[in-house]
Formats: structure tokens, sequence, C-alpha cells
């Protein structure tokens, strides 16, 4: 039996104007966590099988805990096999 798996792919760009609003030493740890909020819900998949790149960390990072961009621009990648659990992968675009 040869099991399938199958990718859907999407580019977002996500508002991070919520970590704006916590204390400015939190508001990258936001940034992040609103990062995984808005693609495990427009993903319709668990928050814990969100997997972000590193590359994403250090861009939001970029600028120190207390001045995250505000917004970002991710591909995300979901990946569905038949035998075991989803999950999604967050990346920057290449360009």
């Amino acid at each position: 039996m040869m099991i399938m798996a199958e990718e859907l792919e999407r580019i977002y760009v996500i508002p991070l104007r919520g970590a704006k609003r916590a204390p400015r030493w939190k508001r990258s740890p936001k940034a992040m966590r609103e990062i995984r909020s808005f693609v495990s819900h427009h993903m319709k998949i668990p928050e814990g099988s969100v997997w972000i790149d590193d590359t994403v960390n250090e861009t939001v990072w970029k600028r120190g805990a207390e001045n995250p961009p505000s917004k970002i621009r991710v591909k995300v990648i979901k990946f569905m096999e038949e035998d075991e659990e989803e999950y999604v992968e967050v990346t920057l675009p290449e360009e």
C-alpha cells in the first residue's frame, strides 16, 4: 500500500499589531505567539502542530524584544499524510 502525502501551500501577510499592546520587553514573544495562532486558525490545525522556521524567528527578533515588525510575510505549507497527524511549516518566502 502506497502512502499518499499531500501539501497545501499558501502565502500570508500576518499582522502583528497586537504585539504593540504588550509591555515593551514582551513584544517579540507576543508576536511569535500571534504568528502561531494565526497559522493554526487559518490552516485549521492545533497550535502544537505548527513548526516555525528559525529565519522567521530571527526576522521578528532582529530589532530586539521591544520593536518587532508590524507585519510579516510568510509561506505556510500544510503536510497531510494518511497515517500520521497533519502538521504545518512556517518559513519566509523565497524572493
